[in-house]
């Protein structure tokens, strides 16, 4: 078994020198979302649009994003329609069902917790 090699990461500094950015490899940033002990957190948006416009999570973050309906259909292979219903807020969606949504938004699967939710 082979492993990567350890890169050093590159920092992308403003005009100022105050440290912006950071670019590492795409295999390490994955890794990084992956681990379990990371912190999970959520735009204020999404929590505004989920706690007080009373939007299922999903919605919210669909809503935060710019993205469609049709457009997390068609990244799901489902219908309109079945995105319709796993976003109403008192839908409880099974893991599999949250990983597939979180691919399809490009968000990590821990954000679609439920608010309510332990």
């Amino acid at each position: 078994m082979t492993t990567a090699p350890t890169t050093n990461p590159q920092i992308i500094s403003a005009p100022d020198g105050t440290p912006m950015y950071v670019l590492i490899p795409y295999d390490e940033y994955m890794t990084s979302r992956e681990r379990p002990d990371h912190e999970v957190t959520l735009p204020h948006e999404v929590v505004m649009l989920a706690v007080v416009e009373q939007k299922g999570i999903v919605r919210a973050w669909r809503e935060h994003l710019g993205l469609t309906q049709a457009e997390i259909a068609r990244r799901m292979d489902v219908t309109q329609s079945a995105v319709d219903q796993l976003e109403r807020p008192d839908r409880a969606l099974r893991f599999s069902t949250r990983k597939r949504l979180a691919e399809a938004m490009g968000i990590a699967v821990e954000q679609l917790q439920s608010l309510n939710e332990d």
